[in-house]
């Protein structure tokens, strides 16, 4: 993200029909980063099976590719620096598909460390992909909106991740419920061919996703994407920020990281552990393979109750703070029921995690000034939550069981909403706050279609 306080500056010399055509190419962009994103959570049962694999190995899959972010957001910024942000962007798909062609010579070995680096690529080239979508789509119209875009960019991105394990599940967990009975008694030489097999079915899909990603690296390399200033800063905010010297001296920016560490966590954990939580009730996974589908289509209904509503009937705190609290009560549910009530609750997860993204990132990236870029290079490392909580899930998965695991999303929840209560004010002083409820008051006056 960056400061948008001079709209005028910063959008240059855009007119509405480049910034419509824009918009329309960073929401294909968002339909990307969600199908590709989304597709994990098919991949770990899949994996597990196909590689034998025990729950927490299986976790690796979300590992490898959100750690990506976590360690490669500050050179992905510097990147951006050098090539601007349409090259970057068109690098970064370069990076994806790199990323799904390893998947081929993984599935043909069948070795699941080649998959897990095909993960990670495919994570690096989309930590370059956000590092320059998340702040354009705020910069490219006015700031008054830029929460209504981001939701709407939002929406695309959860299509498509609701869309990707209906289309991967149907190749990759084809049948798959009658294998996993038959491998139980099969012959180690028929057990090997059969296992091989499997893993051969990810090799198709793939190559026509490193064809897509190809055609629109060259696309977006060719397209007319406008190159934005994102150096202007307010001067409300630069003047409180005239004795700052380093990013952290910004504690609500530290404790915005942490809270979107937290989130991104607790939204990857549910959308890429239900399919495998279903399977552990006892439910067949040819039809557990719909439950990531639900999850997303939760976090869809979230997003468009939030271009409704916000700022119009709540502030975007209050749709942290209840955002949170359903987050907390949906988990608790989930671990005291079973069977598909247990998996309901999960999936409503979706609706409870759909506002936290949106309310978070402006919340954190409030008065930064001068010192957005870096605190926004800071926002996209946190995505690496979505590495870390689903892997000690699994680990207490295989320590505990896979219901009582999730009482790791409680505190996760319990501390998004400290910082919606009160973490997102400390350090910011009156004219930081002011200016940003001027901005929630203009967006109070714009049409949901003015994007």
């Amino acid at each position: 993200m960056t400061n948008v306080s001079n709209p005028a500056a910063s959008r240059g010399s855009l007119n509405p029909d480049k910034s419509s055509k824009a918009i329309l190419i960073i929401g294909a962009l968002f339909f990307i980063f969600g199908f590709v994103t989304w597709m994990n959570s098919v991949l770990i049962p899949y994996l597990k099976l196909a590689c034998e694999l025990n729950n927490f190995e299986s976790y690796l899959v979300a590992f490898a590719f959100y750690i990506s972010y976590l360690v490669m957001a500050i050179p992905s910024a510097w990147l951006l620096k050098k090539t601007g942000f349409k090259n970057g962007m068109s690098f970064g798909l370069g990076i994806m598909a790199v990323g799904a062609l390893i998947f081929i010579p993984a599935a043909l070995s069948r070795t699941y460390i080649l998959f897990l680096l095909g993960l990670f690529v495919q994570g690096t080239g989309l930590a370059v992909l956000q590092t320059a979508s998340n702040p354009y789509i705020t910069i490219l119209g006015p700031p008054e909106s830029a929460a209504k875009r981001i939701s709407i960019m939002g929406i695309c991105n959860k299509i498509a991740g609701a869309i990707a394990p209906i289309a991967l599940g149907a190749i990759a967990l084809k049948d798959v419920d009658g294998l996993k009975a038959r491998l139980i008694n099969m012959p180690l030489v028929e057990k090997t061919a059969e296992l091989n097999q499997l893993a051969h079915r990810v090799i198709t899909p793939y190559i026509a996703i490193v064809v897509i990603l190809v055609i629109l690296a060259i696309l977006v390399s060719f397209s007319t994407l406008p190159e934005i200033d994102t150096d202007h800063e307010d001067e409300f905010v630069a003047a409180a920020n005239t004795n700052k010297t380093s990013i952290f001296q910004f504690p609500h920016l530290l404790m915005g990281v942490f809270t979107l560490f937290l989130y991104v966590g607790v939204e990857v954990l549910a959308g890429d552990s239900i399919i495998s939580y279903g399977a552990s009730q006892g439910i067949p996974l040819s039809t557990a393979k719909f439950f990531t589908t639900c999850t997303l289509l939760g976090m869809i209904i979230g997003y468009i109750t939030g271009i409704i509503c916000i700022p119009k009937y709540f502030k975007q705190e209050q749709a942290l703070k209840v955002s949170a609290v359903l987050g907390v009560v949906f988990s608790l549910c989930a671990i005291f029921t079973t069977g598909y009530l247990s998996v309901l609750f999960i999936a409503l997860l979706g609706l409870a995690n759909s506002l936290l993204w949106p309310a978070i990132w402006p919340l954190a990236i409030a008065g930064l000034g001068r010192f957005t870029k870096i605190g926004s290079s800071f926002m996209i490392m946190a995505i690496g939550g979505g590495a870390l909580i689903p892997l000690a899930y699994g680990r207490l998965a295989d320590a505990v069981n896979p219901t009582h695991a999730y009482w790791i999303l409680v505190p996760c929840y319990l501390f998004i909403l400290f910082y919606g209560i009160k973490g997102h004010t400390i350090g910011l002083n009156i004219n930081q706050l002011s200016v940003a409820g001027n901005q929630q008051s203009l967006e109070n006056q714009k049409p949901i279609a003015d994007i």
